[in-house]
């Protein structure tokens, strides 16, 4: 009964919002209400997928193929070359009907109309919330999540036995443990990053951008004031004293820690591959100011093409086939990234590692998709290198500088 109440949802919000329908009539969606058969036998769908989750989309892909008889065809392209490949053919009438992608391209996909949004019915309510508020734009949600991602810190117990409450706490039982780094964070040399920085900066009530009651972004900066520059001037202090550097990048994170240099590094799962001889754990980022310390979450998931022409067939497909336990749980033992489906999240969970990012990314904050997010992260990583390297003289001109900058990006 689910299965045919979420077709008949789809049906009529589907051909009502999409470019293209499925070539179903319009008509009073209800009457097919008792529907329980796949909307249509006719059509087929292309999915593009990159090579880590092409063999799990493939096997729902199959098992849609044989209930429905709607062909599935299955096209494997680099992660890195999907969003603009999209963004190109869609407008022409090309492009698959469905693609793998990231939440934060919403904004520009949006913007471009490529995309078209889905009818999760009631199936919404099994998604972790913060994987459906981060594909949800003007009250409609654009992407059906499968994996949630964010960093937390991982502990080498050894090393550390206990976690951190503060951040001074960790960084005096960094060198409690007489190990080389207190704790370790990446950085990318003087283009800075950000997005792992994120948490310290929150911490300080410093966001990107103000958020609107369904936790949706609005382009008006917030990083800027007494609470930005606060983050800045901490920022200076630390990399005075040694214990936040421009000097370690990522891999240089990674080897150190793995090695047992420090009993800290702030990072996310797809770390953990590199650390299997240590035992872990993983709790929440200790917090340098007075508000706790957010990372970003990341949520991957699937669009539907605005151009599909069987963008019924390909909801369906989304929230009927790529939506069970099987198939997240399958998706996430490709790619390791948490599930976005309660039920599958909670069987990972019996791991606890997992359990503790699932935990941190439960109050994490989606990163960003508006459009206006492209204009920041080049001004925002070089000044917070600037200001760690002692280039920037004073950290609160330069932080403010920063914000004026991106204003005027802005307009």
């Amino acid at each position: 009964m689910r299965r045919s109440i979420l077709l008949a949802s789809a049906l009529a919000t589907t051909l009502a919002l999409t470019a293209c329908g499925s070539g179903e009539p319009s008509g009073d969606a209800s009457a097919d209400a008792d529907a329980s058969a796949t909307p249509s036998a006719s059509g087929s769908l292309t999915v593009w997928v990159d090579e880590t989750r092409e063999a799990a989309v493939t096997t729902a892909a199959e098992a849609y193929e044989a209930e429905s008889g709607v062909d599935v065809e299955i096209v494997q392209k680099n992660f890195e070359d999907i969003r603009a490949d999209f963004l190109a053919q869609v407008p022409t009438g090309e492009g698959p009907d469905i693609t793998v992608g990231a939440h934060d391209w919403l904004g520009e996909f949006t913007a471009n109309g490529v995309v078209a949004p889905i009818e999760l019915g009631d199936s919404a309510g099994d998604f972790i919330p913060v994987s459906v508020q981060a594909f949800t734009q003007d009250g409609q949600v654009y992407g059906l999540p499968y994996a949630i991602e964010n960093i937390a810190l991982i502990r080498n117990t050894e090393l550390a036995p206990e976690a951190p409450k503060t951040y001074d706490d960790m960084v005096a039982a960094g060198k409690k443990a007489g190990t080389k780094f207190p704790f370790l964070i990446q950085s990318d040399g003087d283009k800075g990053d950000p997005y792992t920085y994120y948490p310290f900066q929150t911490s300080f009530g410093a966001p990107v951008f103000e958020q609107n009651d369904d936790g949706s972004y609005r382009p008006e900066l917030a990083l800027g004031g007494e609470n930005g520059e606060a983050f800045a001037t901490w920022l200076g202090e630390q990399g005075e004293e040694g214990n936040l550097s421009t000097d370690i990048s990522y891999d240089i994170a990674v080897e150190a820690f793995a090695k047992g240099q420090s009993p800290f590094v702030i990072g996310g799962p797809w770390m953990l591959e590199q650390f299997k001889d240590l035992d872990l754990a993983v709790d929440p980022i200790p917090a340098p100011g007075d508000q706790p310390a957010q990372p970003f979450v990341g949520v991957q998931g699937f669009y539907v093409s605005a151009q599909s022409k069987n963008a019924l067939l390909a909801n369906d497909f989304l929230v009927n086939y790529m939506s069970t336990p099987e198939a997240q749980t399958a998706l996430f033992e490709a790619g390791g990234r948490p599930p976005a489906l309660v039920e599958a999240a909670d069987a990972a969970s019996e791991d606890p590692l997992v359990a503790g990012f699932r935990e941190v990314g439960a109050s994490a904050v989606p990163m960003p998709s508006i459009p206006e997010m492209g204009s920041v992260w080049s001004f925002w990583g070089v000044t917070e290198a600037s200001i760690i390297s002692g280039k920037a003289d004073d950290p609160v001109k330069a932080w403010n500088k920063m914000v004026s900058d991106i204003e005027g990006a802005l307009g």
